[in-house]
């Protein structure tokens, strides 16, 4: 028979307080776990935006045509709003799921032993975004999907991305001083294709901004670009990236770079690939719908890889960061 422990008032104060700090007083989760926790979110963040595609590529944008309720009267969506309805307000719902994978990899990362700091921050990172995202949804369904804010809906998710894989890399590895496995060259060469991988995101913005699939089934005001120009533009930014990419795999093969960067750098290649076979099947088809959908997912990955290039540059030894309350004591106010 388990014995119940005695839950006092001091310890019910504490929860209420602090209770990230109460339960990491409680429970030390494995490293695995940390990690875990942290590719959770990481996944939730690409679903959320494969699913915001799917909104937009089946015209239920406005699904729910208000915002925080789906209706003026109901807080759900209603049988009266159709399969659309059912697909807007699931997407709504889905934030939730989010929102609880960040939330564990918040906790797991206050709760680890020795705790570090950065990873909790790395956490509230996420969620702060994710509540930045959530309002700026609202916006888009109360401007009737204007194009633009649309545009800065999937930005704001990209950065999302960003965020939840720094996380995933730092559970990987030590908080010590991080040192360069590459020379000062490929390290800016590497931040170029970074700078270009992120202004591919925001042209293949433009394009979506001015195509076809304005995500609703009533007339939405598209960019007033041309489609194909952007789109061509797209492709150019495209063949730049993977240019990029090909070109430091032979550099880092030619100064006999450790595996960590190769292996990065031609995961990044491979999905590239990928990408661009599902983004010219799209164009030369007139753009169908489940192509337009592996085509987002493809775009987050790509983020990812081009990410995890970066990181791979550098080695952070296991080095500890704070021991045990050492923080909690340093100051009186709770900690989150």
């Amino acid at each position: 028979m388990v014995r119940v422990p005695n839950v006092t008032r001091a310890d019910v104060v504490s929860a209420v307080r602090n209770p990230l700090a109460f339960i990491a007083a409680r429970w030390t989760p494995q490293p695995r776990t940390v990690r875990r926790s942290a590719l959770s979110a990481l996944v939730m963040s690409v679903v959320i935006v494969v699913t915001g595609g799917a909104v937009r590529l089946t015209s239920s944008g406005l699904g729910c045509p208000t915002w925080p309720k789906c209706t003026g009267d109901s807080l759900t969506t209603t049988s009266a709003m159709g399969v659309h309805g059912v697909i807007e307000f699931g997407n709504r719902m889905l934030t939730y799921v989010l929102c609880a994978a960040i939330g564990w990899a918040i906790v797991a990362a206050r709760s680890q032993k020795p705790w570090r700091r950065p990873l909790t921050r790395l956490g509230w990172a996420q969620f702060w975004v994710v509540m930045g995202n959530a309002v700026l949804g609202g916006i888009v369904v109360l401007v009737g999907l204007n194009p633009y804010t649309v545009a800065a809906h999937f930005l704001l998710s990209s950065a999302l991305i960003a965020v939840a894989t720094v996380m995933w890399q730092r559970t990987r590895e030590g908080d010590g001083e991080p040192r360069p496995l590459v020379g000062r060259a490929i390290q800016q060469l590497v931040w170029f294709l970074v700078a270009a991988t992120a202004l591919l995101l925001v042209v293949g913005t433009v394009v979506t901004g001015a195509g076809p699939h304005a995500g609703d089934s009533s007339e939405v005001a598209r960019m007033a670009v041309s489609w194909e120009t952007v789109a061509k533009m797209h492709a150019t930014l495209a063949w730049i990236v993977v240019t990029l990419t090909f070109a430091l795999w032979f550099v880092l093969k030619a100064v006999d770079a450790p595996r960590g960067p190769l292996d990065r750098t031609r995961d990044l290649f491979l999905i590239l690939l990928g990408q661009g076979v599902i983004g010219y099947i799209q164009y030369f088809t007139n753009l169908p719908e489940a192509m337009v959908a592996l085509h987002m997912l493809g775009s987050g990955l790509v983020w990812i890889g081009a990410l995890r290039v970066l990181l791979s540059l550098r080695d952070r030894p296991d080095e500890t960061a704070e021991l045990p309350g050492q923080a909690d004591r340093k100051t009186l106010a709770p900690q989150l």
